[in-house]
């Protein structure tokens, strides 16, 4: 799910710049929010899953130290 939005949003930037190049800047221009939106959502799903994965180790760490204590 992760590549799906780079996918996403590099699909609706050529689309829109397709169309943009055909039709004019004013009709198509408001779509390549879509393309900074399907961008943000890779950035953000990218940044949560390496900090979840820091937390997780994090956790494991906790737990040997917990366990190594006793």
């Amino acid at each position: 799910m992760l590549y799906f939005w780079l996918f996403a949003a590099i699909v609706v930037f050529l689309i829109t710049t397709y169309f943009s190049l055909t039709d004019g800047i004013k009709k198509w221009g408001f779509y390549y929010v879509f393309a900074v939106i399907a961008l943000m959502m890779f950035v953000v799903k990218k940044w949560m899953m390496n900090r979840m994965e820091k937390h997780i180790q994090f956790l494991e760490e906790k737990k040997r130290a917990e366990q190594a204590a006793k």
